[in-house]
């Protein structure tokens, strides 16, 4: 009977695992609350409105209105009549006007930045992403290691004190029981070992991630094989790769500030109208002027350095391109080469164990060393433990090919 509850509650945990859309991984509500509370993600929403504040001030532009006072005292000397003195005043009210064209690529120039800023926040979302999955599986690979030397030490501590009740009663050597003391000494300095780096990396997603439940999973899900071809696993990187699109996005912006700084080659006129009152007020003058600079070589050396950006743009953007691509590429190998790893390695572990196994039997009934055991129990344990490692690799760099394609906790 207990046989039979035994294998149904394993088929129902099969089946609850292989029905979770990400087995392994924290609840996606979780993940998205945590996500968008990281102080990086909150500094790239601030931007946001920073860009917007700036797009506003592109569109007015600095094309504001000036006035001038101005007051002087004349003195005549006429040459027949006492000395005259005259208090007088102007005003002047003026304003720059932005020539046609330039008030539409100030309005592009805005949006472009809002765009940026759009952007990198989709890209700190990922980013972080990225290190909240890192390190999950860091965790998790510690807490396997932890569980797997505590089986080891509990069976090398059982079996210590199976030899120890032989010896008392004259079935087994001094020896063996120092070798059996020794092998469980070891198991419990790995132990030990363990369970710190377990205990640090636990430390150090609570920091990084607050709020993040650490739950240890009862079992290692399988990991799905790869499908589709590498092309389109790269093409879907490339589509919602948000670091192509911050390099892309540079690009256009840098192209449009050549366009603007290339119209600023011809200044804006300032225009305005005076009065001004004189020989104390016995002379009134009304008048209007345009005043418009004269373009020199700065405003050619800012111009032909806007083009050099251009160009520097474009070339990083090919740059992150390449870069985007042989990561991705990478990652599907990687991806696809660590399930037949996991399987070869999952395959050596069973018939280690098995061996263990048979070498226990075998030294029960005293057809082996206990050195003989304690060397197979070793090495299942060493393989059994590699083994889930590799799973668990296995499971990340599916997750993480997932990630990068944005099928996997998507929060833009």
């Amino acid at each position: 009977m207990k046989i039979i509850i035994t294998i149904l509650l394993t088929g129902l945990s099969s089946y609850a695992l292989a029905a979770e859309p990400t087995p392994n991984l924290p609840p996606v509500d979780v993940v998205a609350r945590v996500l968008r509370a990281n102080p990086t993600v909150q500094a790239a929403s601030s931007q946001i409105q920073v860009e917007a504040a700036n797009r506003n001030r592109l569109e007015a532009g600095q094309y504001e209105w000036n006035v001038r006072l101005g007051g002087q005292q004349r003195k005549s000397k006429p040459a027949l009549n006492p000395e005259e003195r005259f208090n007088e005043w102007n005003a002047a009210l003026e304003r720059p006007i932005r020539l046609p064209g330039k008030a539409s690529l100030d309005a592009e120039l805005g949006a472009a930045g809002i765009g940026l800023a759009e952007t990198a926040h989709g890209d700190a979302l990922h980013e972080s992403s990225r290190t909240l999955l890192k390190l999950w599986f860091v965790w998790l690979r510690e807490s396997t290691a932890a569980a797997q030397w505590t089986e080891q030490f509990a069976l090398l501590e059982k079996q210590s004190k199976g030899i120890q009740r032989r010896q008392q009663l004259g079935d087994a050597a001094k020896l063996e029981s120092i070798q059996s003391e020794a092998a469980q000494a070891q198991a419990e300095t790995q132990l030990a070992q363990a369970r710190l780096r377990q205990r640090t990396a636990a430390e150090d997603l609570r920091r990084r991630f607050p709020g993040l439940p650490l739950t240890e999973p009862t079992q290692i899900a399988e990991p799905l094989a790869i499908t589709g071809q590498e092309n389109d696993w790269l093409e879907a990187i490339f589509k919602q790769s948000h670091e192509l699109g911050i390099a892309r996005g540079e690009s256009q912006k840098a192209q449009l500030a050549a366009n603007r700084s290339s119209r600023d080659q011809l200044p804006d006129p300032t225009v305005g109208m005076h009065v001004s009152s004189e020989r104390g007020g016995e002379d009134h003058i009304v008048g209007a002027y345009i005043s418009i600079p004269l373009p020199g070589g700065g405003r050619r050396a800012t111009a032909d350095a806007s083009l050099a950006q251009v160009s520097a743009a474009n070339y990083r953007e090919s740059a992150v391109r390449q870069k985007i691509e042989a990561e991705a590429a990478s990652l599907y190998q990687s991806a696809t080469a660590a399930i037949p790893t996991w399987q070869s390695s999952r395959h050596a572990a069973e018939r280690l164990t098995r061996a263990a196994e048979m070498n226990a039997r075998a030294y029960q009934l005293g057809e082996g060393s206990l050195n003989d055991l304690l060397t197979a129990r070793r090495f299942a344990n060493e393989a059994q433990l590699m083994a889930k490692l590799l799973q668990l690799e296995a499971l990340e760099l599916g997750y993480r090919l997932r990630l990068d394609a944005h099928q996997l906790w998507d929060l833009d």
